[in-house]
């Protein structure tokens, strides 16, 4: 800075130094457009190969996650061995004598019916049973009937109108058990 070459210029505490351009030749206009011309031949360059390693780095990533020949063959080879196995599994199959007639399936699947649908009869009644603690005793209450859907549905309903607590507390505290509190799922017809 003292000898010229360099300028400095000083903001509070840091000095700033630069290249003093007046030294510098000064350049043409003509050589200013071959600059700007070479800046964007090179510009175009650039952008070439960007495009190109953008390119190259797409297919290596494509080759990289594609199987190599060896990995193919052995998968292919595993193929094969699970297609062979099936096939002899198929086979065992056909050749079995055990199979089940239609007339056995049609009677399995009208007992099914018939089993489900007096499980949903007997699901939607309640039985009316003296609670624990009532005050009568088994010898002493009188012989308890089962209510009928509708009328378990509306008494329970009408209970429930004026229950302070939820629908589970309730069946909780006076010992209804359900098919859903045992993880009970009405099987499906075949």
């Amino acid at each position: 800075a003292q000898q010229g070459r360099v300028r400095e210029k000083v903001y509070g505490k840091q000095k700033i130094y630069f290249a003093d351009q007046e030294q510098l030749p000064a350049a043409s206009d003509a050589e200013l457009r071959g600059l700007d011309g070479e800046i964007a031949a090179r510009s175009g360059q650039l952008q070439a190969l960007q495009q190109s390693c953008r390119h190259m780095e797409a297919e290596l990533k494509d080759l990289n996650s594609s199987m190599t020949t060896p990995e193919i063959a052995r998968e292919i080879e595993a193929l094969r061995k699970d297609c062979a196995s099936y096939t002899e599994k198929l086979e065992r199959i056909k050749s079995a004598t055990n199979h089940v007639t239609p007339e056995e399936k049609e009677k399995v699947c009208r007992e099914q019916q018939l089993y489900r649908r007096e499980w949903r009869r007997r699901k939607r009644m309640v039985p009316a049973v003296p609670r624990a603690g009532s005050g009568g005793t088994a010898a002493h209450s009188p012989p308890s009937r089962a209510l009928s859907p509708r009328q378990a549905t509306e008494l329970l309903d009408a209970i429930l109108e004026g229950y302070p607590k939820s629908k589970k507390q309730f069946f909780e505290e006076v010992g209804i058990e359900t098919d859903e509190d045992h993880g009970v799922v009405l099987p499906a017809t075949t």
